[in-house]
């Protein structure tokens, strides 16, 4: 995935959402809920899931909202709320924002196994 942007949501002008900063918003209705919105390209050889299942695992978030589910199938620009705690959402839009995100096989040198590695630069 390339051009990560982080987006601001129609919804988020709502008494719903607190504007904690940069575009990071609690969701009051789920009490413990932090969230910000990404729009990001997919690159040739991408689809929706990968690498975004290695991005939700390694900064520990979830898809909070689809914001588009018809062209999270059918699209290679993906716009897509994700949630988690404070912490990890702080990190995760620090790490991702304006970089691009992608997965590389690996030969671990010691038991000769492919890996799969999530590279964000």
């Amino acid at each position: 995935m390339k051009n990560i942007q982080q987006i601001e949501l129609e919804k988020y002008d709502n008494p719903n959402y607190e504007l904690i900063e940069n575009g990071i918003y609690f969701n009051k209705e789920d009490g413990d809920l932090y969230v910000f919105a990404i729009k990001y390209e997919l690159e040739e050889n991408e689809d929706s899931q990968y690498p975004l299942e290695d991005i939700l695992d390694e900064f520990y978030l979830h898809v909070s909202d689809f914001v588009d589910e018809d062209a999270f199938e059918n699209s290679k620009i993906v716009t897509l709320e994700l949630g988690g705690d404070l912490e990890d959402v702080q990190n995760a839009a620090k790490n991702l924002i304006g970089k691009r995100a992608y997965n590389i096989e690996e030969i671990d040198p010691e038991d000769g196994k492919t890996y799969v590695k999530l590279v964000i630069e």
